[in-house]
């Protein structure tokens, strides 16, 4: 079995956070990758759901907070849900995901997982004005 490391990073290339998944298949597409990472990311919030959530995408009525996300009331996310934004963020280009040395192109794309890498995740910040 596999493991993958899930980081995200800045576009100056600071890295606050990071988390581990182990006993995956050898192969997994960028799509099964990042729902993975949302539904870990969320079964955590949600095991003690704060007014805060850190995670790859921004809950509906939610703000925009430094390094985070703040919803309206300290609630339970719904990870399906959550997954579904993070796909239509990949495809509008609301963040990058590196596997190993490569950007990731395709929601399709199969993965290698042997090696037991990095998926770095960039996200991306729309400047004012612009």
């Amino acid at each position: 079995m596999s493991a993958v490391t899930f980081r995200d990073e800045t576009a100056t290339g600071k890295a606050p956070a990071a988390f581990h998944v182990a006993d995956l298949p050898a192969r997994m597409t960028a799509r099964e990758l990042i729902r993975l990472r949302v539904r870990e990311e969320v079964a955590r919030h949600n095991a003690r759901p704060v007014h805060r959530f850190n995670g790859l995408v921004q809950p509906d009525e939610a703000e925009v907070e430094l390094n985070g996300y703040r919803p309206r009331e300290a609630r339970r996310l719904d990870w399906e849900r959550q997954a579904e934004i993070a796909e239509r963020a990949f495809l509008s280009n609301g963040f990058f995901m590196l596997a190993g040395d490569r950007q990731v192109e395709e929601l399709d794309e199969e993965i290698d997982l042997t090696g037991d890498p990095d998926l770095v995740f960039i996200k991306l910040v729309a400047l004012a004005g612009g």
